[in-house]
This record gives structure tokens, C-alpha cells and sequence, in this order.
């Protein structure tokens, strides 16, 4: 039996390296993402009746993770487990899987039409990298996609650290006065990976244009350059 899927288009975000991308999508909507279809999915039927809804899932790659010699191992060691315990990689949302695909569901904020582009989709809330191909778009039904009596085992929403940003005023105007709030929520989310303690070490994230500078002492993100 034959399987084929094709990049029906890709997505423009402010991240230009995985260090930084909020964990799961959806937790800061002031983050604005814009869909770009491929030459062949440009008609603008395609999308007819999607401005109806609110939300939509996208079916995308891990597009970093593509290795030729990659083999696929069964376990994986969970962020939020400290690095130290392993999972099945069926059992997590581990970016190392078999098929390399990610699934977010993300607020849709607009749609225009572009003469030379197609219809350009704008999302909130998306934890994709700059250019990631994206598979498929699908509408977020609320009655079937919704289930609030699920558990999530280890996946706890109140796992997520939020930290303290300050963010010198000198260095804050630096940045473009629409990406300011998106950026401070990153920060807030603590980029580092999760198995890190407080420590002197300095810290860099690419964000938008930028290149952010920060340390982490006491529960405080201290920005201290930006480039």
C-alpha cells in the first residue's frame, strides 16, 4: 500500500530556533502566526466558510527533526519529568517520533486574500517554528474536540513555571512596540529547558529580529542584552 502527504503550505512566526517555543499551543495568544499556502493550495475556495470558526488544528512536521539515519526508539525522557524518567513515545508529545508530526490547535485571527499569495491565514497562539510545512487544517469542533473530564497524567497545566521578567526599559524599547507583550510572556514561560535550576548561566533566544539576552537567579528573568 502506498501513503503519500503533501505540504500544503507553511507558517511565518517570530521563532527562528526551537529554544523559546511555548511548550503546547494556545497558552500565549498574543503570539501571531500566518499561514502561506503552496502555489497549488492557493484557491480561495479552499477555504470557504473557515472565517465561521474560531479555532483551527494544524497538522504540521517537526521539520528540525527529520534525519535520513534517525531510528525511532520506543521510549523518550519528558521535559517536565526532569529529563530522568522515560515515557513511550506514544505516550507523550515528545517532538522524536516516528512520523516527525505535530498537532496544535490555534485561534484564528483573520484571513486575507493576497493577489500574489492566496489566502493568507493569521492564528494566535501557535508554538510552530518559522517555516514549519503544514500538512493539513482542520476546524475545532467544541462539541467532539472538547473534553473537559479528560485527565492527563503527568501533562498537569499547573507544571508550567512562570517567572518573574525584568525587562529594562532601555532594552524593552528596542523591540518593536506590537511584539513587546508576546515577547515578555515567552520570557514569563522560562525558555530553559525544564531539568534547569537557577544559575548563573547566561541565556540566549532569537525572537522576531532579535536576539534576547537573559539569566535566571531566584525565580527572576533578568534580560540583559538585546541585540
Amino acid at each position: 500500500m502506498f501513503h503519500q502527504i503533501e505540504v500544503i503550505g507553511h507558517i511565518e512566526t517570530d521563532f527562528k530556533e526551537k529554544f523559546g517555543i511555548p511548550r503546547q499551543s494556545g497558552i500565549i495568544p498574543e503570539l501571531i502566526g500566518r499561514i502561506v499556502f503552496t502555489k497549488k493550495f492557493r484557491n480561495p475556495d479552499a477555504i470557504r466558510g473557515m472565517e465561521n470558526f474560531t479555532h483551527l488544528w494544524l497538522v504540521w512536521q517537526f521539520s528540525e527533526n527529520v534525519r535520513e539515519d534517525w531510528d525511532w526508539a520506543p521510549t523518550v525522557r519528558p521535559p517536565r519529568l526532569g529529563g530522568s524518567e522515560k515515557k513511550g513515545v506514544f505516550a507523550t508529545r515528545s517532538p522524536f517520533r516516528p512520523n516527525n508530526l505535530g498537532l496544535s490547535c490555534v485561534e484564528l485571527d483573520h484571513i486575507e486574500l493576497s493577489k500574489g499569495k492566496g489566502p493568507l491565514i493569521y492564528v494566535r497562539g501557535a508554538d510552530l517554528l518559522d517555516g514549519t510545512p503544514i500538512y493539513d487544517i482542520k476546524p475545532y469542533i467544541p462539541y467532539t474536540d472538547a473534553q473537559p473530564q479528560a485527565t492527563c497524567s503527568f501533562a498537569k497545566s499547573d507544571w508550567e513555571r512562570k517567572l518573574y521578567v525584568e525587562f529594562p526599559g532601555e532594552l524593552l524599547s528596542k523591540v518593536d512596540e506590537s511584539k513587546q507583550e508576546a515577547l515578555i510572556k515567552v520570557l514569563e514561560q522560562d525558555p530553559r529547558p525544564a531539568y534547569k535550576e537557577d544559575s548563573d548561566n547566561l541565556y540566549g533566544m532569537k525572537f522576531a529580529n532579535y536576539d534576547i539576552r537573559f539569566v535566571v537567579k531566584s525565580g527572576t528573568l533578568i534580560v540583559t542584552e538585546v541585540l
